[in-house]
């Protein structure tokens, strides 16, 4: 069942989105592109006479209730987004009389999924190596599916448009959709053009492919660095792993951010990609600076030639150069992971080159997908959303369907 196929006339909907929103210190959502980006499922239902019922976490509560992590911080916002008045439920696995006094085109916004430890399905208080851990873990997974049971009643159809938990098991993104047939669960519009940008990716490739993959540590890429081995013309490695690739080559580094029990593996990669034939840019030089901050001293060095007491923090002009170079002509593009400190307005030039030719790139034809939070918050920072192809909601997700593993939430619906 499609969403567009789904009469929602008279129908109670229960949706799990992605409201796991930045917040400042006053409560006040600082980044909204979440919100947005489930509107137009959102108000599908409403259009069609649907009432709603929009399920969501924020932060990691542990099973217990903080209000730092409340729901109801945003319920203005999300009422302003919708057109409509938002009720709130203070508990929500107790909202069964909230929902059923729902009428047509009314809106009810359950209070934070993660205060009950039955939605992750993580037995709480208890570590790994207890001999009772996996008893604790048998039983909470009972609970999970009781848990999960609840929330299916509220609701005549369930829409998971929560692609950023789609890798998780948790009580509202797969085990409720056990709770409804196959005609009354079916994947949001938001889930459906995730699901579409990873197939755009790797199983309609378009030649050149260009990866992009960026971040301090080469040990949290490595699967799916792997995985695109088999698959990309290019693969530019950046950000603080570069200095890892540099020091296992034989390089200085200086105080530079690396990884020592991952020297043999950065050789691994470089031999794979000779073998497979893969153009493996790493960079050549680098900004480095004599302290972590933004107001740091700084000079332009060899990327493998870092002085002592000194760091890099972004990509030098001439890997700046390399790195626009493969990506200009491509015509598949995945990037995932910042150049350098893109957080220090001094450290941003390495993640703009980068941007910059994406955007280049795009224009002439390639279909650019943007992953993972830093690299989704450059392209915002640069002013440059509307130059790319699509800019992912669900990091850990989407990197994890590139990977090549089943998601969960995706699973649960599609089987």
């Amino acid at each position: 069942m499609t969403i567009d196929n789904y009469k929602f006339a008279g129908k109670k909907a229960i949706v799990r989105v992605d409201f796991n929103v930045p917040l400042d210190e006053n409560g006040n959502i600082t980044d909204d592109t979440r919100i947005r980006g489930a509107l137009p499922t959102l108000k599908k239902v409403l259009a069609e006479g649907g009432a709603l019922i929009i399920m969501s976490h924020m932060g990691k509560p542990k099973g217990k209730v903080n209000p730092k992590f409340s729901l109801s911080q945003i319920v203005k916002a999300v009422s302003e987004k919708l057109g409509v008045e938002v009720q709130f439920a203070p508990d929500c696995a107790k909202a069964a009389e909230a929902a059923a006094a729902l009428k047509a085109g009314e809106v009810l916004l359950l209070e934070n999924l993660r205060y009950y430890p039955e939605e992750e399905g993580k037995p709480v208080g208890i570590d790994k190596e207890d001999p009772a851990y996996d008893e604790a873990k048998k039983a909470m997974k009972t609970s999970q599916k009781e848990f999960a049971k609840t929330l299916a009643s509220y609701a005549d159809c369930y829409i998971n448009d929560a692609f950023g938990t789609a890798h998780r098991k948790h009580a509202s993104t797969a085990v409720i959709a056990d709770y409804f047939e196959a005609d009354n669960k079916m994947l949001g519009y938001l889930m459906e053009k995730e699901v579409n940008a990873v197939d755009n990716v790797l199983s309609n490739i378009k030649r050149p492919f260009t990866a992009i993959m960026g971040g301090s540590k080469v040990s949290t890429k490595i699967g799916i660095i792997e995985n695109l081995m088999d698959k990309v013309d290019n693969l530019i490695l950046c950000g603080g792993m570069t200095y890892t690739f540099a020091k296992a080559q034989g390089g200085t580094i200086g105080n530079s951010i690396c990884e020592d029990d991952k020297l043999e593996l950065a050789l691994n990669i470089i031999a794979k990609a000779k073998e497979k034939g893969v153009n493996l840019v790493l960079g050549v030089d680098c900004v480095a600076a004599d302290a972590f901050a933004n107001d740091a001293n700084t000079q332009v060095v060899p990327a493998n030639a870092i002085p002592e007491g000194w760091e890099g923090l972004d990509a030098g002009p001439k890997t700046q150069v390399l790195f626009a170079d493969a990506i200009k002509n491509a015509k598949t593009i995945l990037w995932n992971g910042p150049a350098g400190v893109f957080e220090f307005d001094n450290f941003t030039a390495g993640s703009r080159a980068i941007a910059d030719a994406i955007a280049e790139a795009t224009k002439n034809g390639a279909f650019s997908l943007i992953v993972g939070g830093d690299s989704v918050a450059c392209i915002n920072n640069f002013g440059m959303a509307d130059q790319v192809s699509y800019i992912s909601t669900g990091g850990g997700a989407l990197l994890e369907a590139i990977e090549g593993k089943v998601l969960p939430g995706i699973a649960a619906i599609k089987g």
